[in-house]
């Protein structure tokens, strides 16, 4: 059986480009383990990511719009999909490995909060240990899952989920590849939402973005795709001077029209009041916090397995718990 996994070594070896980060080559796993007959390193990272409960818990996440009525906005779980999709793309066509861009999309926002970027930043205000989506990406893979155990993932998997948002490049042209898509992934995706939503109109975006990346999602996409790949060698990941300029005016454009937009935003202010109430009535109920937080407890302190505990809520189990906390319910006499 093991000659299954060989071959599939000896395939990245015989067609990769050279700055591919072979699975054979990687930098291994904080506890060492037997390598899987069939499947590579990364592949088995990949399939570690999808089986976690952190993964499936995304489909019940707030990507933009908190708790949407139409079933095709998007939510964390579609989102991680689509960055993988864009991801992979650029892997392939680049001849990078594949297998490693899919696990580092895949479990990029493993550790995103409930309510989106808003649950980000009321949680960060509230709690004294900080908090960053990325940084808790890596500590659901490293000590959350598995009832604490962790995914016990390999170093450059591990590299890429952290390194996705800012701060340091990923020392993976695979991990760089994931943070330029990540971007272009929601920012696109956003853009069809936020339409959707009534929040923008087409005739909103200037003229000049989409006389030069395009009408559609998909014209957006594949011109900036095209740019990477075009423009792209070795770990030097980028786009073109020009793409890269209307890429970056469509950012802030996004940011000051939708991620800003008073009417997108209407409810967040309600977020931090949320999270707020559910942290405080934990640190004084910690038992009503599951097994695996409890040895977080144990051994990091309650401020931080209150942190992890809400960290992990979906928007509904959020809204649930608070409102079970604090909403008084009818007497059944």
């Amino acid at each position: 059986m093991d000659e299954i996994r060989l071959l599939s070594q000896q395939t990245e070896r015989e067609t990769l480009s050279s700055f591919a980060a072979l699975s054979e080559n990687s930098k291994g796993r904080k506890v060492f383990e037997e390598p899987c007959p069939i499947r590579t390193d990364y592949q088995r990272d990949r399939d570690r990511i999808i089986h976690s409960r952190a993964f499936r818990r995304l489909k019940h996440k707030t990507q933009v719009f908190l708790s949407p009525e139409s079933d095709h906005y998007r939510t964390r779980l579609t989102h991680t999909l689509e960055v993988s999709q864009i991801s992979r793309t650029v892997a392939r066509a680049l001849r990078l490995n594949e297998d490693l861009t899919e696990a580092i999309a895949l479990g990029h926002d493993l550790g995103h909060t409930p309510f989106g970027h808003a649950g980000e930043r009321a949680l960060d205000s509230i709690s004294p240990c900080g908090f960053t989506h990325f940084e808790q990406s890596v500590r659901v893979c490293e000590k959350l899952e598995k009832s604490g155990k962790g995914l016990n993932l390999t170093f450059e998997v591990v590299d890429g989920i952290l390194n996705h948002t800012k701060g340091d490049l990923a020392e993976t042209a695979e991990g760089r590849i994931v943070r330029l898509c990540d971007h272009i992934a929601y920012m696109n995706h956003d853009i069809d939402d936020a339409i959707r939503a009534g929040v923008l109109s087409f005739d909103e975006i200037p003229k000049d973005i989409v006389e030069f990346l395009g009408k559609t999602k998909s014209e957006r996409i594949t011109a900036l795709v095209g740019s990477l790949i075009k423009n792209s060698q070795g770990l030097d990941i980028k786009f073109d001077e020009q793409t890269h300029f209307y890429y970056e005016k469509l950012h802030k454009f996004m940011y000051d029209a939708v991620y800003s937009n008073k009417k997108a935003k209407a409810e967040e202010e309600k977020v931090e009041g949320i999270i707020r109430g559910i942290y405080d009535y934990l640190l004084k109920n910690p038992e009503a916090m599951s097994g695996e937080y409890q040895l977080v407890r144990e051994n990091e302190g309650i401020e931080r397995a209150v942190t992890d505990y809400i960290a992990g809520m979906t928007d509904h189990f959020a809204v649930t718990t608070y409102s079970d906390i604090y909403i008084p319910k009818s007497w059944n006499l």
